[in-house]
């Protein structure tokens, strides 16, 4: 067993996968970037306190409940923060006094007090603060800013900045045509690097290309190249793909032309849940009797996500938002195959196991080096 499903154990680590499957389908084909890992962090967080049906309807996502999903909450982002590159962070803030239980089982989650109307915006800038440095700077604010209706907030923040094992060199960077999703092909600033075979493989038709980033097990970079016209759906899901299901590449190394890109998006998790399977917790007769007295029910879910790739290395950072109200509210080889992602692609963060995708995201749009605000059907925004 590998170092991330022991310490989370095989059902969580599952758990994520098969919640990255199914939330990448609920996102659309337009381009969006999302952290599976960061909203199983912050549901788990919160299943920790749920009861009854409630609970048991969270488990059916998460595969964990009760004092369970607190230690599964604890030893993965632990597990996960100790690969290189990595932060994890959660934090709750309330309103409502929090049972002494709730807190005790989730031992390395800040709890702060989150004040009334009359200091609403220093709880705004208090919370915008810690966002951005958990975030190393690459979220800067909430994803989803105060209004006083909040009870609890609970935030989770998983952040990476990477640097890979063998750099581009930027000299070798240079304008290539890329045809976006509707058939428009334009010149994108794009990387060019020979790299081993061993670091390309086929699942079903779909290219993959892992980019390991330097340190002693740190998380892996895998690029995903589908065939033309097959969406993120489609795609992604080869980028986590077991190796029995993998084929080799033919080859004796790859001449990789990758894209210098970022994505930031902002997605509303909350919209999805119901489609997950996840009812009870979103309704005023919810139970979360476990961490209050109070009745509460999951009133928001937001995440905003960032994934900057360049010839250094990679920077990606999501924070997910949780709102719960009261209920009343080498040699040279002979052989080389040319890997162009010249079209709609994939890119998939997984954590040193190489099994849990820790963000996910789909390029569908003309790649940009800048973090513009990017929209499509995964009902992405930014402010």
């Amino acid at each position: 067993m590998t170092r991330g499903s022991s310490v989370i154990g095989t059902d969580a680590a599952g758990a994520v996968r098969g919640l990255a499957g199914r939330w990448v389908s609920l996102l659309g084909d337009g381009d969006f970037v999302v952290s599976p890992v960061g909203l199983w962090l912050a549901l788990a967080a919160v299943a920790s306190g749920a009861r009854g049906r409630t609970a048991e309807e969270l488990a059916g996502l998460l595969r964990v409940e009760g004092a369970a999903a607190a230690e599964a909450v604890t030893g993965a982002s632990r597990a996960w923060g100790a690969d290189g590159g990595v932060t994890v962070a959660t934090g709750v803030w309330s309103t409502l006094p929090i049972r002494e239980a709730f807190e005790r089982g989730l031992p390395d989650v800040r709890f702060g007090q989150l004040p009334g109307d009359s200091r609403q915006a220093s709880a705004q800038e208090e919370l915008d603060a810690w966002v951005r440095g958990t975030s190393g700077g690459l979220v800067r604010e909430l994803p989803l800013g105060l209004d006083g209706s909040e009870d609890l907030v609970l935030l989770s923040v998983l952040a990476l900045r990477a640097r890979w094992r063998v750099a581009f060199a930027p000299e070798l960077t240079r304008d290539a045509p890329f045809t976006d999703g509707d058939g428009v092909t334009r010149g994108v600033p794009t990387m060019r690097q020979r790299i081993p075979a061993r670091w390309a493989w086929t699942v079903a038709g779909a290219t993959v290309v892992e980019l390991p980033c330097a340190g002693e097990g740190s998380v892996r970079v895998r690029f995903v190249l589908g065939a033309d016209g097959e969406g993120p759906a489609d795609v992604l899901p080869a980028a986590w793909a077991p190796a029995a299901a993998r084929e080799a590449l033919r080859a004796d190394a790859a001449e990789l032309a990758l894209p210098r890109f970022a994505l930031r998006t902002k997605t509303d998790a909350h919209a999805h849940l119901e489609s997950l399977g996840v009812r009870m917790a979103l309704r005023p007769d919810a139970d979360f009797s476990g961490i209050s007295a109070v009745a509460t029910y999951v009133a928001r879910v937001l995440q905003e996500a960032v994934v900057e790739v360049g010839e250094e290395g990679v920077e990606a950072a999501a924070v997910t938002q949780v709102v719960m109200t009261r209920s009343a509210a080498a040699p040279r080889p002979r052989v080389v195959e040319r890997i162009a992602f010249d079209r709609p692609f994939g890119v998939v963060v997984v954590d040193g196991t190489g099994g849990v995708p820790l963000f996910v995201g789909w390029r569908r749009g003309t790649p940009s080096d800048r973090d513009e605000g990017l929209s499509g059907r995964s009902g992405s925004d930014r402010p």
